[in-house]
């Protein structure tokens, strides 16, 4: 049969295609859900602008940044929030528990890329209904949403992308040993957004905690996008171009898939050695 010419893993672009529209046309009927975030949103940033706005009126920078690269800072990080945002860490053990993760064993494409495309899908639903409002909203506040690179900004940005949701999805692969991961993702989400850069600046940590950050993966998520956004990398006394940053990002891309793939096999044997 034709199926059975194509091999699991493959990447077959018809299949992908069809995964992002089914995704995109189910999220929209419940795009409502979407549109908190355009109230809340903004209300975050607010409270960050007055809080800095008091800080900025008695230094002239704080760590390298002027009162206009802060709010840039914050803007950008939250529509790099929105970009990002992913649930493969929550629906991947649902269907482990519920056993519906069997049926895609029998299928021609692997997982991870299925689910990799559904989040395509849903981001490209949600650019249209949060980050297109909030983007107005940051531009009639006078904020600057010009990057200093593009180019540079594009492939960080889908660096960023790919590598949040490999963060999320191996976090989901526990469930082959787990029989919940409600508690790993929650601790593992609250350290990842602070970790990241996403509430703070991460040169704005001590110095120590920042040599620590250096090494680890989730400042690639929001900090260095929103660095290279702004053009100047530094964190714990490390300055870097932008070009040598985003190759760090790159290769950090290319360690968490190697450690995503070998956590995934050996949850698969777990998963298929226990009779499911």
């Amino acid at each position: 049969m034709q199926g059975t010419a194509v091999k699991k893993g493959n990447s077959p672009p018809r299949v992908f295609k069809s995964v992002i529209t089914a995704t995109f046309k189910e999220h929209m009927a419940y795009r409502s859900r979407m549109a908190v975030s355009v109230f809340a949103q903004p209300v975050y940033f607010l409270v960050n602008y007055f809080i800095w706005q008091a800080i900025f009126q008695i230094r002239d920078t704080v760590s390298g940044f002027t009162f206009g690269q802060m709010l840039s800072y914050f803007a950008v990080s939250s529509l790099v929030g929105f970009l990002n945002w992913d649930d493969s860490g929550n629906v991947l053990p649902m269907l482990v528990q519920t056993g519906g993760f069997i049926t895609f064993q029998l299928r021609p494409v692997s997982h991870i890329y299925y689910s990799f495309f559904q989040k395509v899908g849903h981001r490209i639903m949600a650019f249209l209904i949060e980050m297109l409002p909030v983007v107005c909203f940051y531009i009639m506040l006078g904020i600057n949403l010009v990057p200093a690179e593009p180019f540079w900004v594009l492939i960080s940005l889908f660096l960023s992308f790919v590598l949040s949701f490999l963060i999320n999805y191996t976090i989901g692969t526990f469930a082959f040993w787990f029989v919940r991961t409600d508690g790993v993702r929650r601790a593992v989400y609250l350290f990842t957004s602070i970790c990241s850069g996403a509430f703070l600046p991460l040169n704005l940590f001590p110095y120590s905690f920042q040599k620590l950050l250096f090494y680890l993966p989730f400042q690639f998520i929001a900090y260095v996008p929103v660095r290279v956004f702004i053009g100047q990398y530094e964190l714990a006394g490390i300055t870097m171009s932008i070009p040598q940053i985003v190759f760090l990002q790159a290769v950090m891309v290319a360690v968490m898939f190697l450690v995503n793939r070998a956590l995934w096999y050996m949850g698969i044997k777990h998963f298929t050695g226990v009779g499911a």
